[in-house]
């Protein structure tokens, strides 16, 4: 009798840590609050919001020492934030996670899934399920698996339903459609666009509160690896683009030296026909000018004026027949 006593006096005490939250339950039953479920996560539907409408029971925050009686249990459950691989599997033993993609290829996910425990919906946690994280990591490798097997590149999807272009620079984005097309192979498109991929998986797992009392924090898909052969292949495919995007650059290039350099001589040309034009156009100018204001008199006598340096300087001199305005040199 005293033992009985003096243990459920010792062991009546227990405390809560700051990270962790504690339920306590009477002959097996929690202590059930009025509210339903607090938070009903919008991404169900109404039939499965009936079916995961659980009870809200009182828990116990940090601190103590508090009292429980001999018939009471205390429940502590961590609230951290906690991270397990993606190909953890109590009933199995993996490395990684196998899925098959769009075009049939076998291949290895890999990564982090962070969680934590809502302490806001306990009793699915605690009461709904045997194993809470181990549903939660079959039901984020079923929506990985779908999604995998169903992932197309919105970028490519995008390109094929665009309009054709019609401006000047539609041969350089048909170049580049053609490039980024060639690309179409499942693995690639998943490795390119893993932070897409990553972001769906969050959003479609927002629901595991509701379901299992487990709030998906992020979720961190950082390998996919096909097999060997299949590997190889990519590879190949991967050198050869990276060659024709060399290839592409480089013609570009001279294209745009060639017009550049095309450009320059039009100019020098432009200048030097200016150059040529201009004296020509003064001297037009100058004569008319004269005869405007001086009349025909005055612009034969600045034309005469103007032969007698150049008769100093000729050899030989021929005198034409008929008007005496005309002559050569």
């Amino acid at each position: 009798m005293t033992y009985s006593v003096f243990r459920a006096g010792i062991g009546g005490f227990y405390t809560v840590s700051p990270d962790q939250r504690a339920v306590v339950t009477s002959f097996g039953k929690a202590q059930r609050l009025r509210e339903k479920t607090l938070q009903k996560p919008s991404e169900m539907t109404s039939e499965e919001e009936e079916r995961y409408e659980f009870p809200q029971v009182r828990v116990v925050g940090p601190g103590g020492p508090y009292f429980k009686m001999p018939w009471q249990r205390v429940r502590k459950v961590s609230v951290a934030t906690q991270a397990v691989d993606l190909s953890w599997d109590p009933s199995k033993a993996q490395d990684t996670i196998e899925a098959v993609t769009k075009d049939n290829l076998t291949t290895g996910i890999n990564g982090q899934l962070r969680y934590r425990v809502s302490e806001s919906n306990l009793y699915p946690y605690l009461f709904g399920v045997a194993s809470p994280l181990e549903h939660v990591m079959g039901y984020f490798v079923s929506v990985l698996r779908e999604r995998v097997a169903n992932f197309v590149d919105p970028r490519g999807q995008a390109l094929l339903s665009d309009a054709e272009p019609s401006d000047a620079d539609a041969v350089v984005e048909e170049t580049d459609s053609a490039v980024e097309l060639s690309e179409g192979v499942s693995i690639n498109d998943l490795r390119k666009n893993l932070p897409l991929l990553n972001q769906y998986m969050e959003e479609q797992c927002r629901s595991t509160t509701g379901r299992y009392g487990i709030e998906l924090d992020a979720a961190l898909i950082t390998e996919i690896d096909p097999p060997g052969e299949v590997d190889r292949a990519l590879s190949a495919i991967n050198s050869t683009r990276n060659q024709v995007a060399g290839d592409l650059s480089t013609a570009r290039a001279d294209s745009e030296q060639q017009i550049t350099m095309s450009a320059r001589a039009v100019e020098i040309a432009t200048n030097n026909a200016q150059a040529e034009v201009a004296p020509l156009k003064e001297l037009a100018e100058t004569l008319s000018q004269i005869k405007k204001e001086g009349g025909s008199d005055c612009l034969r006598a600045y034309l005469r004026n103007l032969r007698i340096p150049l008769f100093s300087k000729a050899k030989r001199v021929i005198q034409t027949t008929g008007t005496s305005e005309k002559g050569g040199i």
